[in-house]
């Protein structure tokens, strides 16, 4: 009798999501999330398509561009706030560029290199990344 075993899953790697206008950034933030062993749920360069993705998808943290053009975060880090859904801004313009709502929130200033994301994540994510 031949005695099959089940096929291994790969475990779940945490689902970001990006939200980043500048489309260097985003692809250099995709290729960082990939080495650091995340997955990329998806990547809006607009407040809407955010929200949009938010409707349908979960993810696990998501990295958020202050300034979208003409467009502020604010609805979007309002809309994961509720749901308990950490994220992390990344700005050029440091603390003082963040919604002062979310004025506690994790910062990457920009420019940051993979280590200061990776800490970053850590701290977000701790123990639920695989």
């Amino acid at each position: 009798m031949e005695n099959k075993k089940e096929p291994q899953r790969a475990p779940l790697r945490p689902r970001i999501l990006i939200v980043e206008d500048e489309t260097f950034i985003a692809v250099m933030l995709a290729d960082m999330l990939e080495e650091l062993g995340y997955d990329v749920a998806a990547s809006a360069s607009q407040i809407s398509q955010a929200k949009d993705f938010l409707a349908a998808e979960k993810v696990d943290l998501a990295l958020l561009d202050v300034n979208l053009g003409n467009e502020k975060i604010d609805s979007v880090a309002d809309l994961l706030a509720e749901r308990a859904c950490p994220f992390i801004f990344t700005t050029g313009y440091g603390r003082a560029g963040i919604p002062v709502a979310h004025a506690t929130r994790s910062v990457l200033q920009k420019p940051f290199n993979i280590s200061d994301l990776a800490a970053a994540l850590d701290k977000e994510l701790g123990s639920r990344k695989s």
